[in-house]
């Protein structure tokens, strides 16, 4: 395949051949999201709560490492549509190192803070130790996770596809196989309980990287990892956190929420916890989908727009949205349908399977109208516009369904907080359409 492919193939077969690796393999590791949370759950409801808890710090670590990844893609992207080959390879190399020294961070901080993180959404002791062992194991892994997103996401920019497909594959597929082994310790496996979550979780992690060292090697990219493009550049690294930033706290925000809703929704039962922790998990398996087709619409948007192609930047929009929209219409049915039988995976508690059905079912009727934001702001971030990007974040996860969450939950308990899912995405959706068109003209 030539190096302009992006900009010279139809479409429709373009997107989709860029788009359906990253859908398939956001379902594996959404799947692995939620078999990970039911064998988790099967220690006791205790261990799901602890997990719920870890959560946001676990998704911010996560974020990092995608939002810096996302300002590495779009900066690859760019260059190479414009015919600089130099400026990508030093985004690539710069992406990498940088991320690394992300991890060992991430490393040090998420460990340090996590007592006290725990201590302040629960008194409850074994809660706090469940939540202790976990992340002091999972978090170890922190380098490791933004050296496998560098990757992926330097792969993504050059249209290996199917190659960030197999990686994330044999690590999620690796993390489902050792999830039982390592926590209720079968065969010779030992019984680790709520830390063998957290080991598989790694192990998995590092058995990707490896898959990607290995296509590094054997199968050459576009753009090197370059001991010549070491030296400092100022205005390349400033910007890809330009750029990676606010893709970053686009991605931190939900944990931000998540620790935000923990807090409203404790103080009416902490039934309301598990069912929002719950509801995270399920979400991230409707929304991966999503989010695979923007992960393969980012690189082809970026490229055109380096190469002056606005006429099929505005078509891949467009085509990305119909996609996005019809993911989320079939996620909308699911929800409604089989709302109590999706939250009864992860609790055998009535009272918490009740809450939770009524909650989905409610929270489910903002998903349609959600693919309008959730497409924009990936497009936006393709097209190295990440301030704006980050402002429909702003308004999806703070403006507005913070405020609407505590008020409604004064009025209606815990159903007011369900409320205001939907009537943010529906605000956010009309605010994503002008903030989209405005930023395509400058």
């Amino acid at each position: 395949m030539n190096d302009t492919f992006m900009k010279e193939k139809p479409i429709l077969p373009l997107l989709t051949s860029m788009a359906l690796p990253m859908v398939i393999s956001m379902l594996v590791n959404s799947l692995y999201n939620i078999v990970d949370s039911f064998f988790v759950a099967q220690i006791n409801e205790q261990a799901m709560t602890a997990l719920s808890l870890v959560f946001p710090v676990q998704n911010f670590v996560n974020a990092t490492a995608i939002g810096f990844g996302v300002g590495i893609n779009a900066m690859i992207a760019f260059h190479l549509g414009a015919g600089n080959k130099g400026n990508a390879n030093a985004s690539a190399t710069h992406g990498m190192i940088l991320s690394v020294i992300h991890g060992f961070l991430a490393l040090i901080i998420s460990i340090a803070i996590m007592p006290t993180f725990l201590g302040a959404f629960t008194k409850d002791e074994n809660v706090i130790k469940l939540g202790l062992e976990y992340s002091r194991i999972v978090f170890l892994f922190a380098p490791v996770i933004m050296i496998s997103l560098a990757f992926e996401k330097i792969f993504q920019a050059v249209g290996r596809m199917n190659e960030t497909m197999f990686a994330l594959l044999c690590g999620c597929i690796s993390n489902i196989i050792l999830d039982p082994l390592l926590i209720f310790g079968i065969g010779f496996f030992p019984k680790l309980g709520i830390k063998g979550a957290a080991l598989a979780t790694g192990i998995g992690q590092i058995i990707t990287v490896i898959v990607y060292l290995i296509y590094y090697v054997k199968k050459p990219l576009p753009v090197k990892l370059k001991k010549s493009c070491l030296p400092l550049q100022r205005s390349l690294d400033f910007r890809l956190y330009t750029i990676g930033v606010p893709a970053i706290l686009n991605l931190a925000l939900p944990s931000f929420l998540v620790s935000f809703l923990n807090g409203v929704l404790s103080a009416y039962s902490d039934i309301y916890v598990v069912v929002l922790g719950i509801y995270y998990k399920l979400q991230t398996f409707l929304y991966l989908p999503a989010s695979g087709i923007v992960q393969g619409m980012r690189p082809v948007i970026g490229y055109n727009y380096g190469a002056g192609e606005m006429d099929r930047v505005r078509k891949i929009f467009r085509l990305a949205l119909l996609m996005c929209g019809g993911i989320m219409a079939g996620g909308t049915l699911l929800c409604l349908f089989f709302a109590n039988g999706l939250i009864g995976m992860f609790t055998t508690n009535p009272e918490t399977i009740q809450a939770g059905g009524l909650a989905l079912r409610i929270i489910s009727s903002g998903f349609i109208v959600s693919s309008i934001s959730v497409t924009a702001s990936g497009a936006l971030e393709g097209l190295g516009k990440g301030v704006q990007s980050l402002l429909i974040s702003l308004m999806r996860y703070v403006v507005i369904i913070m405020p609407a969450a505590f008020i409604l939950s004064r009025i209606r308990g815990a159903v007011g907080v369900w409320n205001a899912f939907w009537i943010t995405e529906l605000i956010s959706a009309i605010a994503s359409v002008w903030i989209y068109r405005k930023s395509l003209k400058h």
